[in-house]
């Protein structure tokens, strides 16, 4: 299955074998989960989601190194 994480700071996909918690999917695109919200079709997503077929997910950054 593949997962894509679009938004104005990222652009991953990655190809998964197994369904995923969204939150460890997060974190093998290189993407720190404490730093973002994920949404699908408008709806933000808990880091406990299980991800089971392709899908593309809007990923938008909440916070920033200051």
């Amino acid at each position: 299955m593949q997962i894509r994480f679009h938004g104005r700071d990222y652009d991953a996909t990655m190809t998964f074998e197994n369904e995923i918690k969204l939150r460890d999917a997060l974190l093998e695109c290189k993407i720190l989960p404490s730093t973002v919200v994920v949404s699908f079709n408008e709806q933000i997503l808990p880091l406990t989601t299980i991800i089971k077929n392709d899908i593309q997910l809007l990923v938008t950054t909440v916070s920033s190194g200051g």
